[in-house]
């Protein structure tokens, strides 16, 4: 378990006026190698550094389920951490080692993905929004009719659950757009990749493929298999991003809806101020995803704007959410906690 950790940063500094820092964060993260879950990661460093009022963060980073994340949040918990940012493997599962932790006055914030424990703060983008939007995207551009592929995220866990809820209720709207295909790809690529070359041997046939973030994959695989495109629908992903905007000459039309991983910072400054007693925060907050599409004007000049070579392909485009976050888009890139 002890692996499971990791240590970031010391304690001992001191915050402008020479007031020592003081608290400390602890993150639970259940997957590792994703580069949305990295930069969410980073987001939560960066702003502990920024805030000036933290000592140490320490991440218990591993790809586990929702035993193994109770387990770590203890760990957090008998770590001495005065907010934990978490981001659930499940919506109900968590509930009492929470319940544990705020009875002890610790701040916990859940991130990205909801938790039914209301002591908990809940920051997320809405998910439910984000299934529907790009649905509703792909089912306009395919005229109302058609098959889609639909590439999920890991099945049984909230953003999961949300967006497919999103998406299935867009689709209720076109009785003429049917699911052809559902898979499962984990948020991981290597999966995703051999999805869509075991879809392209089947002779599946269909019209376009809504992905629940694992959009420039799905992208390279129609390239190296010399596949003509169809619409698709993915997140704002660098990668993606910059696919949606130089691509559009070769035939591939699609959509990226916003899911910022700077909620990882977000949740860490509601979770500060919650304990600062600063700010009074609602204990749940959804974002507003937005559709960025490279078929309108609006569109391409968004995507065309937002795609950064200094952000690895991976991460999304986002760098903060404002109000929250406080940090420069240089601090996330660094990913420095408190020193």
């Amino acid at each position: 378990m002890v692996a499971a950790f990791a240590l970031v940063a010391c304690g001992g500094t001191s915050s402008g006026g020479g007031t020592a820092t003081k608290y400390v964060v602890g993150v639970s993260n259940t997957l590792t190698g994703n580069g949305w879950r990295e930069e969410m990661i980073c987001s939560i460093k960066a702003q502990a550094k920024a805030s000036g009022v933290v000592s140490k963060v320490i991440v218990a980073n591993r790809t586990t389920d929702a035993a193994g994340q109770i387990a770590d949040i203890r760990n957090l918990i008998s770590s001495g951490a005065n907010v934990i940012v978490i981001n659930p493997s499940d919506r109900d599962a968590l509930n009492s080692v929470i319940k544990q932790a705020t009875d002890k006055g610790i701040v916990v914030v859940a991130v990205d993905q909801a938790v039914s424990e209301p002591s908990a703060y809940v920051i997320s983008n809405d998910q439910v929004a984000y299934g529907k939007l790009g649905a509703d995207w792909l089912a306009k551009k395919l005229g109302g009719k058609g098959s889609i592929i639909e590439m999920r995220g890991i099945n049984g866990v909230p953003a999961d659950t949300d967006r497919h809820q999103g998406l299935t209720a867009a689709l209720a709207n076109y009785p003429n757009i049917k699911v052809v295909k559902e898979t499962f790809t984990n948020w991981s690529l290597d999966p995703a990749a051999q999805q869509m070359k075991d879809i392209f041997s089947s002779g599946i046939k269909f019209d376009g493929v809504w992905t629940s973030g694992i959009d420039a994959t799905v992208v390279d695989q129609f390239q190296s298999s010399n596949k003509p495109f169809v619409p698709i629908v993915g997140a704002d992903n660098n990668k993606f991003v910059k696919q949606l905007a130089t691509l559009k000459d070769k035939g591939l039309s699609g959509a990226a809806v916003t899911n910022p991983p700077p909620v990882g910072g977000a949740g860490l400054a509601v979770g500060l101020a919650a304990l600062q007693k600063t700010h009074s925060y609602e204990h749940v907050i959804h974002l507003t995803p937005q559709v960025w599409d490279n078929t309108t004007a609006d569109g391409t000049t968004q995507l065309s704007k937002t795609f950064d070579d200094s952000l690895d392909p991976y991460y999304s485009v986002a760098f903060d959410v404002k109000p929250y976050t406080t940090y420069t888009k240089q601090d996330l890139i660094s990913c420095q906690g408190p020193s």
